[in-house]
Formats: C-alpha cells, sequence, structure tokens
C-alpha cells in the first residue's frame, strides 16, 4: 500500500489523539478482529462489564464487524486539530456527507447490505446521529474509566516519535512508528507479510497525513483510503504492554527493603504514567500518602512528573526501573 507525498503534504502531517478512534478499536477488539494480546486484561474487564449492562449498539455493531477486510471509513474522522475531544470527533462524524456514507457504504458492503447498513444509505443524517449516540455510550462505559492512562500513553508515544523526526526525519519518523512502514521516494509504503498479496495506491484524502497512536486497537498499521477527512495512519501506541501490567509485577525483596512496600508498589505501578488519584485507588491508600511517598521517589530521581492538559502524571525514571 502507497501512499504518495508531495512536499506540501508532509509539512502538514501531524500527530491526533482521537477518543473515537479508541472507542471503535475497542469494538473491534471485543468482536476478535485483529486482536491484541496485549489488551487481554482489558479484554476481560470489559466483557464483564458488558455482561453485568450490554450496551444497545444495532446501528453501529454491523458497520464495526462487516465480516469482511475493511469497514466504513467515516467512522473514525481525522481529528480537526491535536485531538481528545470525543464530541469534536462525534460532530465530524456526524458531518460526514450524505454521498460519502453512501460511497463508503457500498466499497464495504456492495449490493448485499444488512438492514440497519440499508437503513443508513436511506437517510444518512438520522443514522449518523443514532450512531453517534451509540458511540458516545460505548465510550463512557468502556474507554472512559481508563482514558487518564490511555491518554497517558498516547501522549508518550507522540513525544517519542516527535524526537525521531527531530533526530532523522522523515525517514527515521515512519520506520519508527511501525515495522511495516517505510518511506522511500516521497512515498509512504505499507508493506510485510499482511500485504504481500495487495498492492494499491492510497487515493488520499486533502492536505497531510494524520498519524494517530492507538492503544485498544490492532496490532497492525491501519491506512484510512478514500477518504473526505485527511488520510489517517493508525498504528500501536508503544508502551501499551505496561498500560495494563503496571502495579502487578511484585517488586524485588530487596527494592523493598530499601524503599518499603508502599514506594515498592508505587515504583512498579508507575511502568505505565498514572496521576495520583489513579494510583491511590490502585494502592488502597489516600491520595496525600500518595502525594508524600512520590515527593520522596522524585526527590530520589526514580520517578519524573509532567503535567498533560489537567492531569499531572507521573512515571518511573530509567534509574526506577534498574531499582525494580
Amino acid at each position: 500500500m502507497t501512499i504518495e507525498l508531495g512536499v506540501a503534504e508532509l509539512a502538514a502531517t501531524r500527530f491526533a489523539i482521537s477518543p473515537l478512534s479508541e472507542t471503535v478499536a475497542g469494538l473491534q477488539q471485543l468482536a476478535g478482529i485483529d486482536r491484541n494480546a496485549v489488551n487481554l486484561p482489558w479484554l476481560r474487564w470489559a466483557r464483564e462489564e458488558l455482561d453485568r449492562e450490554p450496551l444497545a449498539l444495532s446501528r453501529t455493531w454491523p458497520l464495526v464487524v462487516t465480516g469482511r477486510l475493511r469497514w466504513p471509513e467515516f467512522l473514525v474522522p481525522a481529528p480537526r486539530d491535536s485531538g481528545d475531544s470525543l464530541e469534536n470527533d462525534l460532530d465530524a462524524l456526524r458531518r460526514t456527507p450524505e454521498d460519502r456514507v453512501r460511497a463508503s457504504l457500498d466499497r464495504v458492503f456492495g449490493e448485499k447490505r444488512p438492514p440497519p447498513v440499508a437503513a443508513l444509505a436511506d437517510d444518512p443524517a438520522s443514522g449518523l446521529r443514532e450512531i453517534a449516540d451509540e458511540l458516545r455510550a460505548s465510550h463512557d462505559r468502556l474507554v472512559a474509566p481508563h482514558w487518564t492512562r490511555i491518554r497517558a500513553v498516547l501522549d508518550a508515544d507522540v513525544r517519542y516519535h516527535a524526537r525521531a523526526l527531530t533526530a532523522g526525519g522523515a525517514e527515521r519518523l515512519f520506520t519508527d512508528l511501525h515495522p511495516d512502514l517505510r518511506w522511500q521516494d516521497d512515498r509512504v509504503i505499507l508493506a510485510g507479510e499482511r500485504w504481500r498479496a495487495q498492492h494499491r495506491v492510497v487515493t488520499r484524502g486533502p492536505g497531510g497525513l494524520v498519524l494517530m497512536p492507538v492503544v485498544l486497537g490492532s496490532p497492525y498499521v491501519l491506512v484510512k483510503e478514500n477518504s473526505s477527512t485527511q488520510t489517517t495512519i493508525r498504528y500501536p501506541a508503544r508502551g501499551t504492554g505496561t498500560l495494563w501490567t503496571a502495579g502487578t509485577r511484585s517488586p524485588g525483596s530487596g527494592t523493598v527493603r530499601l524503599l518499603g512496600r508502599t514506594r515498592a508498589d508505587l515504583l512498579s505501578a508507575l511502568s505505565s504514567p498514572a496521576t495520583t488519584t489513579d494510583l491511590a485507588r490502585a494502592l488502597g491508600v489516600t491520595p496525600s500518602a500518595v502525594s508524600q511517598h512520590l515527593k520522596v521517589l522524585r526527590d530520589s530521581g526514580l520517578v519524573a512528573r509532567e503535567r498533560t492538559g489537567r492531569s499531572v502524571l507521573y512515571l518511573t525514571t530509567p534509574l526506577g526501573e534498574r531499582l525494580l
């Protein structure tokens, strides 16, 4: 799969984070589509949550789980800015032009449209409103409880790849995004075993590419084709594996003797970024006690902190990882 980029398009290429992208990816993981083993702890939690109270997804599920190799690209529009606004994502979804909705459904389903898909083609405006409502409910139930820590992993991924771009330009950036991606002769090329039997040039949307890390998604790169918004490249975020395992490994006895049990557990939990509220809930101590322990760990160079939006996130430093 090849995406041709001129100088102007490369200059306009940017990163973005999308809560809607995480929501759609999570639903596909629940359906067993390109399941990513690192998300199994989240999948177990989500199944228990849905067993307790199922979600009504009569309009959305037939679009997410198509039984085909593709699904309608309008479900995940390119964020208008850096992202992190579910309402902006859903507003872009609802504003998809009717002809684009029908064209996308034709590409995915052809003439054999399930009844909910046929109903959407007949009345895209009302159908998109209902789909947006279902996706908002899905996000609130399945993504929002974990969003602070998911967002921290996404932010860390963007910072890492921004440094790769600074250090080595576009060639280094795209190679670092995923082993199946590379930059060559003014083209982004998606290759690898999964794509061996295919070759096509992507019909790129307006402007540059939007690079979107995804936590609750496929282990593969997903390129959006035939889009009315900017073309997106969605790729697995770095550090997802530590998101669900942080705090599950017991710190070594030497670390416990040196730091004490609570501080050692905090250091282990911060293998994935977290706030004081996250840590207090996970470890069963008060936020004020967590803050006091974090100050000691920071002063010792074992933990670092940074502000993301309105939240202050803490993360184990390389020195802290070596100590663990």
